[in-house]
């Protein structure tokens, strides 16, 4: 499946942690999803994932929050970025 990278982001926050988005613009949809994008969000410290956004094959949409995995209702790229952006936010707060 060719691939076309159409966003990446990557920094790191004074206290050390990872923010990473990566969103490839696909020719057909991964099994699982109904959007021609293909993506993974990651916002972590020390290797261990806090907050993470992806759609895995056959799995679909979906987001990482606290250790647990969650349906994710994908609606266009800047939702996508917004919405992991207020979950990096929040978990920050914590």
């Amino acid at each position: 499946m060719k691939a076309r990278l159409s966003f990446r982001l990557k920094y790191e926050l004074d206290d050390g942690a990872i923010v990473e988005m990566v969103i490839w613009d696909l020719l057909q949809p991964v099994p699982g999803s109904r959007h021609k994008f293909k993506y993974r969000l990651y916002f972590g410290k020390g290797g261990k994932r806090t907050v993470g956004y992806d759609n895995e094959r056959r799995k679909g949409d979906h987001r990482h929050l606290r250790g647990a995995e969650q349906a994710y209702q994908f609606v266009s790229p800047e939702r996508l970025i917004e919405d992991f952006l207020a979950d990096v936010e929040e978990a920050r707060r914590r």
